[in-house]
């Protein structure tokens, strides 16, 4: 069963049926059989069970009608109002958190992302760790100065998940190396970056898969994408660039993740152009919208967002009465929004134009001496940039050339 709490005072830009619907998501992404699903009001939050005692009654009553045997919360449980519902109950419980971060554990491809989830995990179950669990308050003995008498299993639990935790950020460190290295062999491949980021089952990869031709695992489904995948396109101009397909975002986003997948989504930080693909058909897009330029805050790209994002409008397919009307005279006002269909293939082209002007947007004449022995680097500079002037004397090239500003950084960091 799912149950999403309502608050009274209502949600920002958030209808309770969509949080339901998408709660439901969450909780099929890992195959579970949802048996029923239903909002609940809920007022003042009781400390002990979070939902209202009538409601809570309520509620087991049709959980042991249906035998349901897992029940999940669309809300932040504390240990003790999880423990309690799951007295009262008889069922196992989870929060919105918990499902989360078994989504993320059943998705997770890549070595990275599988120590992202791991820790991420840990130090939820950490938190869970209280002495309401009557069975984890047992004395184990123990030898040496491990777990000596005295310890509680409680106790000893948590010493074993802090030392986990402990040697898998060493386990991270690692693999962050790995990555910074990769990236380095990318930038001397130095074509600009271009990450999609987007709520999740905005339709990031199925637009990812169209562009590049690529075979992205795409479902209608919440995370189907966790681990970042990259893939070389043209834009309409001939010019290369780097597509990169990243996590889908959440609402309420359990900030263990937020702070674990931070490595994850330095694809991000590193990207010239950030294109936002929205599920513009979604009657929340505009809260989902917030929520993603939210967490692109938390990580560092303020600036970016604050300039202006190149924004996808995608499922217009789906759109029904007036609102293809609307979208358009939308976008038509602002050039940094694109109405596409991944689906169907409309406005793709519109996308890359897009992006090829974005690139071309700041270029800068630059003044460049390369040694003439350098045939590489004069080759980059021709295939990258517009050589407006060359002179060359007996070991060097001088060169004017009008480049992309990241083109030019990327120039200066092969030097």
């Amino acid at each position: 069963m799912v149950v999403h709490p309502a608050p009274r005072t209502g949600d920002a830009g958030r209808h309770p049926e969509a949080r339901l619907a998408e709660a439901v998501g969450l909780a099929e992404a890992i195959d579970l059989t949802i048996v029923a699903a239903e909002t609940v009001p809920l007022g003042k939050p009781r400390p002990a069970t979070l939902l209202g005692q009538g409601t809570v009654e309520r509620l087991s009553t049709l959980v042991k009608e249906k035998e349901i045997g897992l029940v999940v919360v669309d809300a932040h449980l504390s240990p003790v109002q999880q423990r309690n519902l799951e007295r009262a109950w008889n069922a196992k419980v989870i929060d919105r958190t918990g499902l989360i971060l078994e989504i993320f554990g059943a998705r997770a491809r890549t070595r990275e992302g599988s120590l992202q989830v791991e820790l991420a995990a840990l130090s939820y179950q950490r938190s869970r760790l209280v002495r309401s669990w009557t069975h984890l308050e047992r004395q184990r003995g123990g030898f040496g100065f491990l777990g000596g008498p005295g310890e509680t299993q409680i106790e000893a639990d948590r010493r074993l998940i802090g030392e986990r935790i402990v040697r898998l950020k060493k386990e991270l460190e690692e693999v962050k190396r790995t990555r910074e290295l990769h990236r380095k062999a990318r930038r001397r491949v130095p074509y600009p970056i271009v990450a999609l980021v987007g709520y999740t089952n905005a339709g990031k990869s199925t637009l990812f898969n169209v562009l590049t031709r690529a075979d992205v695992l795409a479902r209608d489904q919440l995370f189907a994408t966790l681990d970042p995948t990259m893939r070389a396109l043209a834009l309409p101009s001939g010019r290369m660039v780097i597509l990169s397909d990243t996590v889908g975002f959440v609402s309420d986003l359990p900030h263990e993740l937020v702070a674990a997948f931070r490595a994850t989504l330095e694809e991000v930080l590193e990207a010239d152009i950030i294109v936002h693909v929205r599920d513009i058909a979604h009657p929340d897009s505009e809260a989902q919208r917030a929520d993603v330029e939210a967490v692109l805050r938390e990580l560092g790209v303020a600036e970016v967002v604050d300039r202006g994002l190149v924004e996808v409008l995608n499922k217009t397919d789906l759109l029904a009465g007036p609102r293809p009307d609307e979208v358009r005279n939308q976008a038509q006002r602002d050039p940094r929004l694109v109405p596409v269909s991944a689906k169907t293939g409309e406005g793709l082209e519109n996308l890359l134009g897009l992006l090829d002007r974005t690139l071309a947007a700041d270029r800068q004449v630059v003044d460049v001496d390369v040694p003439l022995t350098d045939g590489a680097a004069i080759a980059w500079l021709y295939r990258h940039g517009e050589v407006l002037r060359r002179e060359d004397d007996e070991s060097h090239a001088h060169l004017v050339v009008r480049l992309d500003a990241a083109d030019a950084a990327r120039f200066e960091r092969r030097q």
